[in-house]
């Protein structure tokens, strides 16, 4: 998964008005107590970076 798909299934599942607000404040627990932006500025993939939004979210299975 690319950034750009990241960026694109988040703004789907949160809007864009609000995803990148989301990836900013949102602590995740599977990240190591960071946000999603955190997260992808260390380095984290942008597939497990999603996985750890994915189990977050709630998601159904099929958008994983």
């Amino acid at each position: 998964m690319r950034h750009t798909e990241f960026w694109a299934r988040l703004d789907h599942h949160l809007g864009v008005a609000y995803s990148r607000t989301w990836a900013e404040q949102q602590v995740i627990g599977d990240l190591g107590q960071r946000t999603t932006l955190e997260a992808l500025e260390a380095g984290v993939p942008p597939k497990a970076v999603w996985a750890a939004v994915w189990r977050t979210l709630g998601l159904p299975a099929s958008e994983r």
